[in-house]
């Protein structure tokens, strides 16, 4: 029904509503209107479907904290910090290079930021740890500039903006990158929408430690600064139903509501802060949204009728950017004449009050209490859908255009109405140098500034570099492992699990130990750690588990140490990016260790996976079910052959294939000893396999060769003949694959009378990381004595060509060509995986036993060592079709 069919009705309903607001207070009119709600859904009325409120403040004007400093002050210190990042961003582009940076998002936010940094964001003290802190990337400019402001730089490091090599370690990077800047920049944001995401999962993995008594969580929040446009991203709002279901109320959202994508609207024929409004409450979220400035306030007391707000919620996005941009005529025509109550309510306005209809963003009391509502509230995630201005400030020159995003020059007249309207004491004669402004360390405003902060606990943004190191446990602990299987079969993945099991009973590392998992615990054998160490979860197990009566019973505790994030790669990964960085952000190191389909990783998050490097993350990445062969039965879309070639990508990321046991756990001491004892900033990636074979047991002296990536296996020799008077080959062979290469070397030695020495490579990226250093030296060491590499002296002094065969497309093997002191081959799984058994698959890429022969023989005969008509011979003893097509391409 659209139309009033008794109004008299109707306003007795209204007046009796208002006189329970005015009486009794808002909880009990939303009491009572629920109840009106269920009266009417059991009669069968259909009820108005409303998740979103009227296009106003949620907080009312009546009901605000007050913000308690000294407004005038702060708008003098945020004036300096807008000007700075400005002239920053301007004298960066003055310079050759084309350095680029952005102002007009800092812009848009300075007051959102300002307001935090006098009044909510704790700096940590002796009680408690600091707030975490997620700063938008594209307003980085205007947090250095506060920093420059605070004595944390000087001019020199803003003269040296986004210049991280010339800068002379002067340098500020572009965004937010705590690999450049480690002592200052806790998390990378830029990449559009990991900030929300890892914000998430950050509050997630503080309420997980304060959950199992490890740390105390206090008041401290996890805030998180966004804008509206990349709340496209999946990233960004994908997780928000798991901070409305874990109540994660240690979790702030700021989301800057300009209205601008780089390019136009975000919304132009809508209205993103209702649109998100109803996003983030139907995920369990506290929405606070801060639409209008307080000069709006005594218009809305006038409108009575509710002309006005039926007007602005009427009015798109498009519209609302034209009202600032176009100027106040403009608003006077198309927004107060579009009613004649509209135009009495403005009829007292000059042009310049209209003006000064500010947005909500922009105004430092309405900020204020959104804030302060925010950090009290319990039970629920707050996000603040804050209303503000691409380009505030300047004017024609950006402000609210569509080009703002790219705005980083101003002529001379904008610069100084810029400078006139926040009131900089810089002279005209002045304006071309374009100099920053820095008042005196005893100034009001830098005693008032440093005020702030000293009783919040000191500066920020700020990060702790390293932690207390731990006691890691000795390689003998894991002696089980290290002796082989013994006449039983079992998978690499299996070896995992059993050193998990070992290092969760030790006393001094067990409870850092996080296995974190999406939802395929049971495919890694990992269930049996179900009743032993639970899985989390923030509200306990009430419910009665299906299989409570069995050994392996699904378990869920509140002090669960298992994360079982769910078919969610992306929040495990940012889990595991969480934990992965306690250290620094809690003072407490974790070991997490996220396993996952390898071939669902680096594929799937990689962008995660570039920023875990950036943060300097330590932890394990195991990538299950990994080998484009070895996963047999489920096709193309699950059998990975090229996830360690990927992860090599991150400059920080140690990749290990691992075919046994014993190198499972050498690899695994070993990078708990580097990450948490040497506090090294490097993390690793680690395949594993659900095949079950034979482990032999760790040859003596083989720990080295393990780590470094690659160290001799066995030597197969022919009988009755010296190593030097037959045919010999060197076969070096990783994962899955280097039992078909140990088996290829026995073929070779029955069948064809050839030698062979067998080498397990558990890392060819490693290989090739220092191959590369030790080149780079030599190139620029000319006049000493060349060093060699790790496969140079590992085969320098042995004979015959090397064949190299993996599970993996042929670039990971191919990695170390130039360091090997022999003719190279290389076997390996270009293409698109397939489904069959693993012989099947083996012999369709090419990579089983009979292909190594082949292979072996026909480097072989290239040098004359054999005859190539051996080579003919072995195709058609082991039925190798020469004409099938190229797996490669096929």
């Amino acid at each position: 029904m659209s139309q009033d069919d008794d109004p008299v009705e109707t306003r007795e309903w209204l007046d009796a509503l208002e006189s329970v607001i005015q009486y009794e207070g808002v909880e009990r009119a939303e009491y009572l209107l629920g109840k009106l709600s269920d009266r009417a859904s059991r009669a069968g009325t259909p009820m108005p479907y409303a998740i979103t409120t009227p296009f106003r403040n949620t907080i009312h004007h009546t009901d605000e904290a007050r913000m308690p400093g000294d407004m005038f002050m702060e708008r003098r210190i945020r004036s300096l910090v807008r000007w700075n990042a400005l002239v920053m961003v301007l004298r960066a582009n003055m310079k050759p290079g084309d350095l680029g940076g952005h102002i007009s998002t800092f812009s848009s936010a300075a007051t959102l930021y300002d307001i935090g940094f006098n009044y909510f964001f704790h700096g940590g003290d002796e009680k408690r740890e600091a707030d975490l802190v997620y700063f938008q990337g594209h307003a980085s400019p205007g947090i250095y500039a506060r920093s420059y402001l605070e004595r944390r730089f000087d001019e020199e490091h803003l003269d040296h903006y986004r210049q991280d090599v010339g800068g002379e370690g002067n340098g500020l990077s572009s965004y937010p990158h705590p690999w450049l800047m480690p002592d200052y920049w806790q998390f990378p944001t830029v990449s559009m929408g990991l900030g929300p995401i890892q914000a998430i999962y950050q509050a997630h993995i503080m309420k997980y430690l304060h959950g199992r008594e490890l740390i105390e969580k206090a008041d401290r929040k996890v805030w998180c600064f966004l804008g509206d446009g990349e709340c496209d991203e999946p990233e960004s709002l994908g997780a928000i139903g798991l901070a409305g279901r874990e109540n994660l109320d240690n979790l702030i959202f700021v989301v800057n509501c300009n209205l601008q994508r780089l390019d136009g609207p975000v919304r132009g024929n809508g209205k993103i802060i209702q649109e998100l409004e109803g996003i983030f409450r139907g995920a369990g979220w506290n929405v606070l949204k801060v639409v209008w400035g307080r000069n709006w306030d005594s218009l809305f007391e006038k409108d009575t009728n509710g002309v006005m707000q039926d007007v602005m919620d009427q009015a798109c996005d498009g519209d609302l950017q034209n009202f600032k941009s176009q100027g106040a005529a403009y608003t006077r025509k198309h927004f107060f004449g579009q009613s004649p109550e509209l135009q009495e309510l403005a009829k007292d306005l000059t042009d310049e009050d209209i003006s000064q209809l500010n947005r909500g963003g922009h105004d430092p009391f309405k900020v204020y209490a959104a804030y302060h509502q925010a950090v009290h509230h319990k039970g629920q995630p707050t996000v603040i859908l804050a209303h503000t201005i691409k380009g505030y400030g300047f004017g024609k020159a950006g402000e609210a255009q569509n080009t703002a995003h790219q705005l980083k020059k101003l002529d001379k007249e904008t610069l100084k109405a810029f400078r006139d309207r926040f009131g900089v004491p810089v002279n005209d004669d002045e304006l071309e140098n374009l100099p920053y402004y820095r008042p005196a360390l005893d100034s009001p405003e830098m005693e008032y500034m440093q005020k702030r902060r000293r009783e919040l606990g000191g500066r920020m943004p700020s990060r702790r570099r390293d932690a207390q190191p731990l006691k890691i446990p000795e390689l003998k602990a894991f002696d089980k492992l290290l002796e082989g299987s013994g006449d039983r079969e079992m998978s690499t993945t299996m070896a995992y699990v059993r050193m998990l099991t070992i290092m969760v009973k030790d006393k001094r590392v067990g409870q850092r130990v996080v296995p974190i998992v999406p939802d395929e615990a049971r495919t890694f054998g990992m269930e049996g750690l179900f009743r032993q160490m639970a899985i989390y979860t923030s509200e306990g197990q009430q419910y009665t588990p299906q299989d409570r009566d069995q050994i392996m019973y699904y378990r869920e505790d509140k002090k669960g140490q298992i994360l079982q994030e769910g078919i969610n790669e992306a929040g495990a990964m940012s889990a595991w990016m969480a934990a992965a960085t306690s250290y620094s952000n809690h003072d407490y190191p974790l070991i997490p260790f996220y396993i996952f389909y390898s071939m669902f990783g680096y594929q799937r998050v990689g962008d995660l996976c570039w920023a875990a490097g950036d943060m300097r993350a330590r932890g394990f990445l195991l990538g299950g079910t990994s080998g484009r062969t070895t996963l047999n039965g489920e096709g193309l879309q699950h059998q990975d052959g090229h996830s360690l070639v990927l992860h090599n990508v991150v400059p920080n990321c140690l990749t290990y294939d691992p075919a046994f046991s014993y190198e499972v756990a050498v690899i695994i001491q070993d990078g708990m000893r580097r990450m948490y004892e040497e506090n090294q900033n490097v993390h690793y990636y680690i395949t594993l396999l659900n095949e079950n074979y034979h482990h032999p047991a760790m040859p003596k002296g083989a720990e080295e060769g393990i780590i470094q990536g690659m160290y001799q296996l066995e030597s197969i020799n022919v009988s009755g003949k010296a190593k030097t008077k037959t045919p010999r080959v060197q076969l070096l062979g990783s994962g899955a694959i280097l039992n078909e290469v140990r088996a290829a070397a026995e073929l070779l030695k029955d069948d064809f009378k050839v030698g062979s020495d067998v080498w397990s490579v558990t890392s060819f990226g490693e290989l090739a990381r220092n191959g590369n250093h030790i080149a780079r030296w030599n190139r620029l060491h000319p006049d000493e004595k060349p060093k060699t590499s790790w496969v140079h002296d590992s085969l320098a002094k042995a004979q015959g060509p090397v064949v190299a065969s993996t599970d993996y497309i042929r670039l990971q093997a191919d990695q170390i060509r130039s360091f090997v002191p022999a003719a190279y081959h290389v076997l390996g799984t270009d293409g698109f995986g397939r489904s069959d058994t693993r012989e099947q698959l083996r012999a369709f890429f090419e990579v089983d036993r009979y292909h190594v022969v082949v292979a072996a023989l026909n480097a072989l005969a290239e040098e004359g060592e054999v005859d190539k008509k051996q080579v003919l011979d072995a195709m058609r003893r082991y039925n190798i079709d020469r004409n099938k097509p190229n797996p490669a391409f096929s």
